[in-house]
């Protein structure tokens, strides 16, 4: 069986180069080299060319080092000016490569963290951007931090042939996708997925399956996607989370993912993981 690809923003990018880290000898020679580059930013985000492409420029002082790619060195600064949400982004991620979305990703969160987190969680001092920027470090207290990645599940509820899918308010008109949400302390991947489709649409579910997962930069999010089977097609929604959710066909869903004219609902972007989830719903 031929999967669809894996999710956009996914895949490894570069070489992380993590013992090149803690050199700061070596990352300082790194920054010099010829062939070294660094990440260009615009309003807020990284900047692209025509075609889709991450634009870089010559280093000149930026702090993180994002690692080696085709073993040419790669850097990006902070800006100040960060965009955090995914809808300030989707008019790029239209058009970001896919080769380019890993290091997008990578250079998105890293520079998020750090714009937001200048002072130590400790003892409240100014902390001091270590490792390349893989890490902080508290000059007073001597604690360390670093960057945070917030596990979310997003899933797809099964039951005879159909599909759940549900639209927030803020969706653009038409929209459908997976059912989402934080998974919380002390929770495993299981109980996510159980809880929040009970929580947002009344369906309680068994046999629950891990399909793939997809670094999401806004802020700094791992979306774990899943599948699961309803034991109804009772719905009970969450008007608080939901603005609807309703079961679709296979047939409904693979006009949608096709942009037929006649598809009864608009799919996820092709940036988000739901889009992956229900590609790889019909393949199977």
């Amino acid at each position: 069986m031929n999967l669809p690809p894996e999710p956009f923003f996914s895949g490894p990018g570069l070489d992380r180069a993590d013992a090149l880290r803690t050199a700061s000898d070596e990352l300082e020679a790194l920054a010099g080299r010829p062939d070294g580059r660094q990440l260009k930013w615009h309003d807020g985000l990284p900047e692209l060319d025509p075609d889709g492409r991450l634009v870089w420029t010559e280093v000149h002082g930026a702090p993180l080092f994002l690692g080696l790619h085709d073993g040419s060195p790669r850097f990006s600064p902070v800006p100040n000016d960060i965009q955090a949400s995914a809808f300030s982004a989707f008019p790029l991620m239209a058009i970001l490569d896919a080769d380019d979305a890993p290091l997008f990703a990578a250079a998105m969160s890293l520079a998020r963290w750090h714009a937001r987190h200048r002072f130590c969680a400790n003892c409240g001092q100014p902390s001091e951007l270590v490792r390349g920027g893989w890490s902080r470090r508290c000059p007073a207290c001597q604690a360390e931090h670093f960057p945070r990645v917030d596990p979310v599940v997003i899933m797809l509820a099964e039951h005879g042939g159909r599909v759940l899918l549900g639209r927030q308010p803020h969706y653009p008109a038409g929209r459908y996708s997976a059912l989402a949400g934080f998974l919380e302390v002390g929770e495993n991947l299981e109980a996510a997925v159980a809880r929040e489709l009970y929580e947002e649409a009344g369906i309680r579910v068994s046999n629950i399956r891990y399909v793939a997962s997809q670094p999401w930069p806004f802020p700094s999010s791992l979306m774990l996607g899943c599948r699961a089977e309803a034991e109804s097609e009772e719905i009970t929604i969450d008007t608080a989370e939901l603005e609807d959710a309703r079961w679709f066909t296979r047939d409904e869903v693979a006009a949608a993912l096709a942009g037929s004219p006649a598809a009864t609902f608009q799919p996820p972007p092709k940036a988000a993981i739901a889009r992956t989830l229900l590609e790889r719903w019909l393949a199977a």
